[in-house]
């Protein structure tokens, strides 16, 4: 059987959690000590270990099928390829940050300064669509010590906790976009390998799906029921078991992992007790 070639950062943030994601998925890779190439045992794909900014260039031009990437770098490149999929991980933003000691009052101070980056791309039509005139500067490496070494007025960036900028002594003063780790494919995928990736994708969402939701039981009188199903529809309706003790059901249902706290206390005022919250494996909706 034909296998899909999945292309996934060699080293980095993205790839320790890109080769769990298919490890949750259930497919096994087998890269031994640090292989640039290695196939799964138990499902039809080869992956490549690239580096982040080679990989949508490697799927547009068929070298790879699909591929795990930042959003940001999907932008810089402009390769054509289809965007599959957001994973919910390696969640960032694209900022511009400037020296603690800039009197930064509006994106219009920007302008005549020079800024470095590795995303020269993305910086510039920012900066076009704001009708801002600056020096773009590309530089590779440690970005955030532009400024402190007189290269640059600042900086663009990717920021996550922002911890690397107030080291450096910056301040983020202008986030030009977000991004996160994205499936992308290549626009060329024959039929069998659609099918492969179809299959790929199922295995994802029932992943993402258990992430994003938690597993509820409780205990809650007969005449609270009606209320209770209004707060835990769960996937359809919440299951309703009798317990020994007359008037009381026992109560299983799912509850979004963004809601959840929210949902526990209206659960309480309701008159719900015994409450226990599981973690789902997997969840096929």
């Amino acid at each position: 059987m034909k296998k899909l070639k999945i292309a996934i950062q060699k080293k980095g943030r993205l790839n320790e959690k890109s080769v769990s994601l298919l490890k949750e998925a259930g497919i096994k890779v087998n890269n031994g000590s640090g292989k640039l190439i290695a196939s799964s045992p138990n499902f039809p794909l080869e992956i490549l270990f690239l580096r982040d900014d080679d990989i949508p260039a490697a799927v547009a031009n068929g070298v790879a099928d699909i591929g795990i990437v930042g959003l940001n770098e999907i932008l810089e490149k402009k390769c054509r390829v289809n965007i599959v999929k957001e994973l919910d991980f390696a969640k960032c933003r694209m900022s511009i940050a400037v020296p603690k000691s800039f009197d930064y009052e509006g994106i219009k101070d920007l302008k005549g300064k020079i800024i470095a980056t590795s995303y020269p791309v993305i910086l510039n039509e920012f900066l076009a669509q704001n009708k801002i005139s600056a020096k773009v500067t590309e530089i590779s490496g440690s970005v955030e010590i532009a400024p402190g070494i007189g290269m640059a007025d600042g900086i663009f960036d990717i920021v996550s906790t922002g911890s690397t900028l107030i080291s450096n002594g910056l301040k983020e003063v202008e986030v030009v976009m977000k991004s996160e780790a994205v499936l992308i494919a290549s626009q060329q995928l024959a039929n069998n390998q659609k099918e492969i990736l179809d299959k790929l994708l199922f295995r994802i969402d029932a992943v993402q799906n258990a992430l994003n939701n938690k597993y509820i039981l409780l205990n809650a009188p007969n005449e609270s029921i009606d209320s209770i199903c209004e707060i835990l529809p769960g996937m359809k309706s919440p299951t309703i078991l009798p317990l020994a003790r007359k008037g009381w059901s026992s109560l299983h249902s799912v509850v979004k992992e963004n809601e959840f706290w929210d949902v526990i206390e209206k659960l309480k005022e309701c008159g719900a007790q015994g409450i226990l919250v599981v973690p789902i494996e997997k969840m096929v909706v």
